[in-house]
């Protein structure tokens, strides 16, 4: 039997932000996403409502998977993750380096993927940001994404000029924090090109290096995949 204690927290080990609301019944975790999960005290059981994500999927999968709950939210690893084999879709989130974004493109679809990228998706009026909440919400099936931080801007800390350094476009950071909170960290990885300023405070996340194209690191993304539940082609390595 699931308690609120263990729920919560195997909610934080999947980066999700909540408030957590006692309830005659239970208690309620309400998800910054949309979902709202209540869980009986006197049973354990999990009531998922609220958007159709990938989070809310995987909570109810789980549900149905493990007996008891309680080995899954003891354990200390994240569980994992449920794609529908069906679907095959991974999102790219990228700033100005359009080449680097060609190369994962191309990779992906060599492995068998296909490539969703935020800014070619309809708009229908909507900002990115607003597109990708849309699209996640609608698409929760989509299990994994990638995002690309390459050096496309310069900044420091106020008045140390001598401090200089290279960062990822600010936009990228924002929707790179958006879809952890959506699928997790291990359905996140990030690729970062050459010496650039990585975000604070994210650390756990999968971090890919690369130089000139994604191609250096495509084997380590083949792995990424694998572990995210999909079902890469190897033959595209």
């Amino acid at each position: 039997m699931a308690t609120a204690r263990e729920f919560g927290n195997w909610l934080r080990r999947r980066g999700v932000a909540f408030v957590e609301v006692a309830s005659t019944q239970g208690v309620d975790f309400k998800c910054a996403t949309g979902e709202l999960f209540r869980l009986y005290q006197s049973t354990g059981a999990i009531r998922v409502e609220g958007p159709d994500t990938q989070l809310a999927r995987d909570v109810r999968a789980m549900g149905k998977t493990y007996s008891p709950l309680r080995k899954l939210w003891d354990s200390p690893e994240e569980p994992p993750a449920i794609v529908p084999p069906a679907d095959r879709r991974v999102f790219i989130i990228y700033g100005h380096d359009t080449a680097a974004r060609n190369s994962l493109e191309l990779v992906l679809r060599r492995l068998g993927v296909e490539p969703v990228v935020l800014e070619q998706l309809p708009a229908a009026g909507d900002t990115v940001i607003e597109k990708l909440e849309r699209y996640l919400g609608e698409h929760g099936n989509v299990g994994f994404a990638c995002a690309l931080l390459t050096p496309d801007d310069e900044g420091h800390p106020a008045g140390r000029e001598e401090l200089t350094g290279l960062r990822a476009r600010q936009n990228v950071v924002l929707e790179l924090g958006m879809v952890l909170g959506r699928l997790g960290r291990r359905r996140v990885v990030i690729f970062h090109k050459g010496q650039l300023e990585l975000p604070s405070d994210i650390a756990g996340l999968i971090y890919r290096s690369f130089k000139v194209s994604i191609e250096e690191v495509q084997s380590a993304l083949y792995k990424d995949l694998l572990n995210a539940g999909y079902e890469p082609d190897a033959a595209g390595l």
